[in-house]
């Protein structure tokens, strides 16, 4: 792998030649397992990581390009295609996968490596089977689609079209009308999209059911457990976090939403008055993409030595595409190109304080990836998400001393605004969650059912939310916003679980900066070579399902709630 290459604008695509890439890696398979030293077997374990660093670094330039344009024809049938041949080389895989668990050098990769390598192969081969390869053809097919769907919706609003995020800054104005307003075509929108969305979420479910069955597993909450690398704890263990969550917090958020109805001076509070938390108006950074980036890369520089490092890097080769524009995926995410050990961050800029969340968060996952690629081999590269998501909030609380730069006179209001979002967002967290458990422990739900079961979650654990009369809203119709749900099932209570270790790390750095400076590092340069409890103790953070850990955590953040600007 190497860091050699210009900007992400001037990497140039190739389709990659799948019948001569198939060859090589028979090639090196075959070498592999006639190794006669461990010598050999580690080299040819070298060249087949490289070999798969360069054809996901393909797919990824295909897959950030398309991203940016959902209409761009050309690089929808690239990633199409692209994801059919990577589900199509599974058999090979499944192959790579067989002759690392049988190498007689096996002691010594785990001395080198350690052993998450082999769990995360036993992993893949319990939940592997070629029968999924339509399936995961199929699923791709519609994924796709869920994603184009939702990145083309646009309504006129105010005379300007807007999509999903061209309103979340009118979701915030000063002028509660224009907020209602906002709310009801951003509710409309969704209602307009349900028939198509609830037709791809119910083909997704029985395909999910179905390639879980072909695994032999006998629902698809266990399946996804294990393919999410979940080693270290069970679904009773996140019921029981989710308890923590609604005993602890979602009392605190019910003060704190009353606390707001008084600031904001509104009889009631109705979801359009969730998103701003002062009655002159929210925090929004000062300047526009170009100075937040140029404040961020001085922002870094100052952190530390890592962070200089990371972040000139990254402004060197503009791995960045961050303002919202037509037929551009929505949300905002990190993602690796493991042939350039170069991460990269899309966002949609809109204007508000998530601008700054996006050049925080993201940076986290960035700068993660960055250590983590030049400290470890491929397969220990990457963690689980709730390991993935501390390096990224964590980072968001670390920068806080820096935030005057992006938010001048305004920024105590912009750090306390932060700090409530983090809290009020945890019961959200959970009732995504908990309505994965429900759909998938009852497949035959039909839309309405599904529904319901949203609504009445979002009572259980945000019973503060008041839709003023909105239909589709008050049906249940909120869930669809969530592309996780539709994208990556199961991936959302990391948030919640993450965000524990977010909070100790911003406490002890308030204690022992430097210590948990360090800590942090290190855990950034794990990588993803130990469990994820393993990694908690590593970087000295407590475990989230211990008794009573929810409220150590507010613990660390309650003093300052308790002092809104």
């Amino acid at each position: 792998m190497s860091t050699q290459f210009g900007k992400f604008s001037e990497i140039t695509y190739t389709r990659p030649n799948i019948h001569q890439l198939k060859k090589d890696m028979v090639k090196l398979l075959t070498q592999f397992i006639n190794a006669k030293d461990f010598a050999s077997a580690d080299k040819l374990f070298f060249e087949r990581n490289e070999l798969y660093a360069k054809l996901m670094t393909t797919y990824t330039v295909a897959h950030i390009r398309h991203d940016i344009n959902t209409a761009d024809k050309y690089y929808e049938q690239e990633v199409t295609y692209l994801l059919n041949h990577l589900a199509l080389l599974l058999p090979l895989q499944r192959k790579a996968n067989k002759a690392m668990l049988k190498t007689p050098y096996k002691r010594q990769f785990i001395e080198k490596y350690g052993d998450m390598m082999f769990k995360d192969a036993e992993t893949f081969e319990k939940t592997s089977s070629w029968k999924n390869i339509p399936l995961s053809i199929r699923m791709n097919k519609l994924t796709m689609q869920y994603s184009k769907l939702v990145a083309m919706a646009k309504v006129d609003f105010n005379g300007e079209q807007c999509n999903f995020y061209g309103l979340l800054k009118h979701m915030q104005d000063t002028d509660r009308q224009i907020r209602k307003s906002a709310y009801e075509a951003f509710a409309g929108l969704y209602a307009k999209l349900a028939p198509e969305l609830d037709e791809i979420y119910t083909k997704l479910i029985k395909l999910r059911i179905r390639s879980a069955k072909n695994a032999k597993f006998s629902n698809y909450i266990d399946f996804m457990y294990l393919t999410r690398g979940r080693y270290d704890y069970t679904q009773s263990d996140v019921a029981k976090f989710r308890n923590q969550i609604l005993d602890t917090v979602t009392p605190l958020c019910c003060e704190l939403i009353e606390q707001q109805r008084q600031r904001i001076g509104v009889d009631k509070m109705h979801i359009y008055d969730e998103s701003i938390l002062f009655a002159d108006g929210n925090a929004d950074p000062i300047g526009d993409k170009d100075y937040l980036l140029q404040k961020t890369l001085e922002m870094y520089q100052q952190l530390s030595q890592e962070t200089k490092e990371f972040f000139e890097f990254m402004t060197d080769h503009q791995l960045f595409d961050l303002e919202t524009k037509p037929n551009k995926h929505m949300g905002g995410y990190c993602i690796t190109m493991l042939e350039y050990q170069a991460p990269f961050i899309f966002s949609n800029f809109n204007g508000t304080a998530a601008d700054v969340q996006v050049l925080t968060h993201e940076a986290g996952h960035c700068f993660n990836m960055y250590l983590s690629m030049r400290q470890n081999v491929l397969p220990n590269i990457s963690s689980t998400a709730e390991v993935n998501e501390i390096h990224s909030k964590s980072m968001e609380m670390f920068t806080y001393p820096y935030w005057q730069v992006f938010f001048g006179g305004k920024t105590d209001k912009a750090r306390y605004a932060h700090l409530v979002d983090t809290l009020c967002t945890l019961p959200y967290m959970c009732t995504v969650d908990e309505f994965q458990h429900e759909i998938y422990s009852h497949p035959r739900m039909n839309a309405d059912q599904r529904r319901a079961t949203w609504r009445a979650l979002e009572k259980k654990y945000m019973p503060w939310r008041d839709w003023d009369g909105n239909a589709y809203m008050e049906s249940g119709g909120f869930w669809m916003q969530k592309q996780h749900i539709f994208l990556y099932p199961f991936y959302y209570i990391d948030y919640a679980l993450a965000q524990m270790g977010a909070y100790e790390f911003y406490g002890r750095s308030k204690i022992e900066p430097t210590k948990a400076w360090d800590d942090y590092v290190n855990l950034c340069r794990a990588g993803g070579s130990k469990s994820y409890l393993e990694l908690l103790e590593l970087a000295n953070i407590s475990s989230p399902f211990a008794d009573c850990t929810v409220e150590r955590a507010i613990n660390y953040i309650k003093p300052e709630l308790d002092k809104a600007p």
